[in-house]
């Protein structure tokens, strides 16, 4: 089993904790990943951090996981979760704090291969918006880009009427309607996504935003509405001249990383992992 340790990095915005998993076997490339839960929650002992975390350093990949600050936990979320609402961060402290943590990690020497950036759900948002900050600065870009079941969108499509007609067979899975969607992104940034940056809200960026993006590898849920917003991106990355590889996991709902006892997580990071462990070829 990999072994796992938190660092105190001396932050953009304060201390900002990264757990490092470091592979018993390392294979040369590294990962800084970003767990999800809508900005405003998760954390680094979910399942979509630290699980997922320990997976891909099982297969040789070293891991920066970031603790990386989330925006006010809404009333409404606090009492769904039996927990204190808590005060939080707008943006961009989150994104500032994620293509630090990127540029920390690429200096490490933690790893020997190149690095990848990613994410799930809201930490996918906050991966591509990193690496759009990172582009955009002239720093050290990710080698890769990787999302899970990412929302990109802070106004979101309707889905098409097979999506549509998926959701409503599966009342639980319809969660992410564009008007919730819009809400969450309002919770984040702190008032009206008008206006609001691409680094905030990737799925707005312009071909010319997105000249250098890097690689990426996309894995969304099939009955899960942010699917389109993963796909609308894809399609936007593959318009601008990006590699994307984006794939539906049959059977998921939104999040199906967190529920690791069923075999999607699985194939979701083997999915993964074997993408990443093909940029340590670029290191020869």
């Amino acid at each position: 089993m990999a072994a796992a340790e938190n660092r105190t990095l001396d932050g953009p915005h304060g201390p900002l904790v990264v757990r490092v998993y470091a592979p018993e076997a390392p294979a040369g490339p590294g990962l800084v990943w970003l767990h999800g839960g809508g900005f405003a929650a998760g954390d680094l002992d979910m399942p979509e951090a630290d699980w997922v975390s320990k997976q891909f350093a099982n297969r040789g990949i070293t891991v920066v996981s970031v603790d990386y600050q989330r925006a006010p936990l809404p009333l409404e979320w606090a009492a769904a979760l039996g927990v204190e609402p808590v005060a939080g961060a707008h943006y961009p402290v989150a994104s500032e704090e994620v293509a630090f943590a990127f540029a920390w990690a690429a200096e490490s020497g933690l790893a020997s291969g190149p690095w990848a950036l990613g994410g799930a759900s809201a930490g996918g948002n906050l991966a591509a918006g990193a690496a759009l900050r990172l582009v955009h600065a002239g720093g050290e870009v990710p080698a890769l880009a990787v999302l899970a079941y990412p929302t990109l969108h802070a106004v979101q499509e309707e889905p098409d009427a097979a999506l549509r007609a998926a959701l409503d067979a599966d009342p639980e899975a319809d969660q992410f309607s564009p008007a919730a969607v819009r809400g969450m992104y309002e919770n984040y940034l702190g008032g009206s996504t008008d206006g609001a940056e691409i680094f905030a809200v990737p799925g707005s960026a312009t071909a010319d935003d997105v000249a250098g993006f890097p690689p990426t590898i996309m894995i969304n849920d099939e009955v899960d509405e942010l699917r389109v917003s993963g796909e609308a991106f894809a399609a936007s990355l593959r318009g601008a001249g990006v590699d994307v590889h984006a794939h539906t996991e049959p059977g998921t709902r939104h999040g199906h990383l967190n529920d690791p006892e069923k075999p999607a997580a699985a194939a979701s990071v083997d999915r993964f992992a074997t993408r990443i462990l093909t940029l340590k070829r670029k290191t020869t």
